[in-house]
């Protein structure tokens, strides 16, 4: 099984990860009362009999954890809607007393319902497949052979194995504990690990920070503690956001306005007016559907659904869909240097021996060194590569392990030399090993700005495990490695630069060799380093260290959750990057999480986003499906508010002046299909590199509002015009006419002014839905068909005079607008 591991710097190399997540806010009590006796170790595990009947009693680990919603809720989730069922009632109504045309409205719901629901099933298969292709493969030991297996085949009494990184897929009782220490701040809020050893009892929902085991199962499927939680925190969410909520919000206010009104527009009709009881139906029900802007809702499912599946074939995985939203408003981006700016392995280009040292003497140190790790990080990995263990580490026996800890920055080993001697050594950051005024570290700065990262081999005097034990250590030797630049870092740190988006490394690595590393990479500002030891604990002044540069070194990870939290005090939007064990807890209280797929199964439990590919260059493609989102709902949502606004104003005035509504559903229809519905399908879904900004209903609100009560004394003041210029048989026609060209007009104009800045698929869109209306009045039988002619000439003339100047007051009030409360 590939193991997660850290390196001796502070940083991680890749393992096996997970879809699920879990949910590091809840509240739960982790102690089980009444713990059964722990089970007795079998090294072997369970053999294949034993897991046969296990099964056959379903004492399996079976508990569904899915990605998505099912086929069955995503319908009823579409179908069933409070504005569904009004629009619904409202069209078998037009069906029994109106011709067909005036019942449009009804095949637009079941035309835009049946888009969601495929949309949305599209994104459900995406993230299923996506869920699978990522699922963790947890190590089961069974007949003595240890292999990876789903972590739905785990069966009760199953002997799972742990190293660096994993996470403790159900409850257990330990049964081997070698150095081990697991996290379990996700189920305890406590960061400090604990230290494990036979016979305790194991979590699920924790992770492993050091060392190595194995497990045997006590719990399983629901039973396990962590189970129902990880199957709830994983499903595919549409509600969790400040788009979704801000527009929930705004159908509660539409729904109270719209009542009063939608009562006293049927009491004006049918009571007040003694007119055809059927026209008087149809136009009651023609003021009443526009108020409903059905639409938004539908435009900001396939949006976000479209967005997943475009993330999906970048191999992104979207653990909670807000967070493509989310990831949008960032404006501070952490990066954990090794797995994002680097590639996990290193190389060994030189090995200096210091104070004298045999350099065959140390090279057999680091060959032991290495054989003595039965889980070996980047860094002990790149020296077993160049030292492969021979003949000569046979002779030495190691007597003690000591794994290497992100908090400690060093590893070690205790041997019994072929002579019998009997030694202890020290493997990790030269900084931490070395007291300041060590001459050894200006030769280690000058590597350091060379981009080479430097490990110190050193002697202990005492016991590895002694608190004091690399206080007295005797430099032995340096071993410089070079790390492998991701190629595709510097692009896309770059696009961050470009969208105004700071960029922060922090990693555990000495701060001088991630600045070069980041400087080769172009990052702005790579030459202000900090080391994290020197960084002000006080949040003020930390904020303010974080702002000032743009690498950190030597962070230990409880200081990477210190400075999430700094910048968010400061009304920063963080995303935090990470592959490791020890981003968790940065990872955990950032607004968004993001995980490598190749990181711990602990990082990916706890990120919102995951990058299969683990290719940081699919970032700036989250980040712009998120702008492009948000960016193109706004603009949208004030279309279909527009119309809501001005349905109401008309309604009140019809109620107000005691006068036929002017329209009928046909021609509210053909207006919200040319200047709306079209043009909001294919704006929603266009380019959009703007930054989101905050208060989504404040934003549309305070341009609908003044756009649709234009567009309503606009309108109404042509019907009254049109009232007193037509008379006898037809004028109701007439004068309806000349109100929806007015009205037609003064809402092409909100498009026009929405679909800015031009370009010309934007310029052909408008033009488009221009000319189908033209066409409209022109073509006889759409004539008959929508109840549209325009009658003489003076009439439909004033009816453009009227809405050119609402144009222009329009124009006015947008710039104003902007001018008062910013674009």
């Amino acid at each position: 099984m590939t193991q997660r591991a850290l390196d001796s710097s502070g940083e991680q190399t890749p393992g096996p990860s997970r879809p699920a997540m879990i949910d590091a806010g809840a509240e739960l009590d982790p102690v089980h009362p009444m713990e059964p006796p722990p089970p007795a170790h079998r090294p072997d595990g369970l053999s294949t009999a034993e897991v046969a009947e296990r099964v056959a009693r379903g004492e399996v680990n079976d508990v569904p954890v899915r990605s998505s919603r099912s086929v069955t809720e995503i319908v009823r989730a579409n179908v069933f809607t409070r504005f569904n069922l009004i629009i619904g009632v409202l069209w078998v109504i037009m069906l029994f007393v109106a011709p067909i045309q005036d019942s449009l409205f009804g095949f637009v719901i079941v035309a835009n319902t049946g888009i969601g629901i495929i949309q949305e099933w599209r994104a459900k298969k995406t993230l299923d497949s996506l869920a699978v292709i990522g699922e963790a493969k947890p190590t089961v030991r069974r007949d003595g052979v240890a292999a990876e297996i789903s972590t739905s085949e785990i069966v009760l009494g199953d002997l799972v194995e742990l190293g660096p990184g994993d996470k403790v897929v159900v409850d257990g009782t330990v049964a081997e504990a070698d150095s081990l220490e697991i996290d379990e701040s996700l189920l305890t809020g406590e960061a400090d690990p604990v230290i494990k050893r036979a016979g305790d009892p194991v979590m699920s929902g924790s992770f492993v920070v050091a060392g190595g085991g194995a497990f045997t199962t006590t719990k399983v499927g629901r039973e396990a503690y962590a189970a129902q939680l990880a199957e709830e925190a994983s499903r595919f969410t549409l509600v969790h956001s400040e788009l979704r909520s801000g527009i929930s919000t705004i159908l509660k206010y539409v729904t109270w306005m719209m009542v009063p009104t939608a009562i006293g527009l049927i009491i004006s009709q049918l009571v007040v007016k003694d007119n055809n009881f059927k026209d008087s139906v149809a136009r009651t029900v023609g003021g009443i559907v526009p108020m409903i802007p059905e639409g938004l809702v539908l435009l900001t499912s396939v949006a976000f659904a479209i967005g997943v599946v475009r993330l999906g074939r970048k191999q992104c995985l979207v653990q909670e869909l807000p967070a493509i939203e989310g990831l949008a408003r960032v404006d501070v981006v952490c990066l954990d240097k090794t797995g994002t700016l680097t590639e996990g392995g290193m190389d060994v280009t030189e090995v200096r021996p210091l104070n004298g040292s045999d350099e065959a003497h140390v090279q057999q140190v680091l060959r032991t060194l290495g054989a003595s790790d039965p889980r070996p990080n980047a860094s002990l990995q790149a020296i077993i590569d160049a030292y492969p263990a021979g003949d000569g580490a046979a002779a030495w026996t190691v007597t003690d392990a000591m794994p290497f800890s992100s908090a400690r920055k060093y590893s070690g080993a205790a041997f019994e030399e072929a002579d019998g001697t009997a030694s202890a050594w020290l493997l990790g950051a030269p900084d931490v090993l070395l007291s300041e005024d060590d001459a050894t570290l200006t030769e280690i700065e000058h590597l350091n700005e060379q981009g080479l990262r430097v490990l110190l081999l050193a002697r202990a005097q005492g016991e590895l495990d002694a608190p004091g034990a690399a206080a007295g250590a005797a430099p032995t030797a340096l071993v410089v490695l070079e790390q492998r630049l991701r190629p595709d870092a510097g692009d896309t740190l770059a696009y961050f630069a470009d969208q105004n988006v700071a960029t922060k490394v922090i990693s555990g690595d000495n701060a001088v060799s991630v600045g070069a590393v980041a400087g080769k990479l172009g990052l702005a500002g790579a030459e202000n380093t900090l080391d994290a030891r020197r960084l002000p604990a006080d949040p003020d002044e930390m904020a303010t260290a974080m702002e000032r540069n743009a690498v950190f070194g030597r962070v230990t990870p409880q200081q990477k959750r210190d400075m999430v939290a700094a910048l968010q005090s400061r009304g920063h939007t963080v995303a935090m990057t990470g592959d490791g064990v020890n981003d968790v807890l940065a990872l955990k209280d950032a607004d968004i999480g993001v995980s490598m797929g190749s990181g711990s199964e602990a990082t990916r439990a706890v990120a919102q986003i995951v990058l299969l590919n683990n290719s940081f260059a699919t970032l700036p493609s989250v980040v712009a499906e998120g702008r492009r989102v948000i960016g193109n709902i706004t603009r949208v949502a004030t279309l279909f508010l527009t119309k809501t606004v001005y349905s109401v104003l008309l309604a009140i005035l019809v109620v107000c002046f005691q006068v036929e509504y002017p329209f009928l559903p046909r021609h509210l229809t053909l207006l919200s299909t040319l200047t709306i519905g079209v043009p909001a399908f294919f704006l929603a879904l266009a380019p959009n590199k703007e930054r989101a900004q905050p208060h989504f209903v404040r934003r549309v609100m305070r341009y609908a509002i003044p756009s649709g009560a234009i567009a309503a004394a606009a309108t109404f003041a042509t019907y009254l015009v049109a009232r007193h210029y037509y008379s006898g048989e037809g004028a109701l026609e007439a004068e309806t006419s000349a109100a929806t060209l007015t009205l037609f007009l003064v809402s092409m104009w909100v498009l026009a002014i929405i679909a800015r800045p031009y370009t010309w698929w934007r310029i052909g869109l408008v033009a488009a839905m221009g000319l189908g209306f033209l066409i409209v009045l022109v073509v006889p039988w759409l004539q008959d068909f929508f109840a549209l002619r325009l009658v003489g000439a003076p009439m439909p003339w004033t009816a453009v005079g009227i809405a050119v100047a609402a144009a222009a007051l329009l124009e006015f009030t947008w710039r104003w607008v902007g001018r008062r409360f910013g674009a």
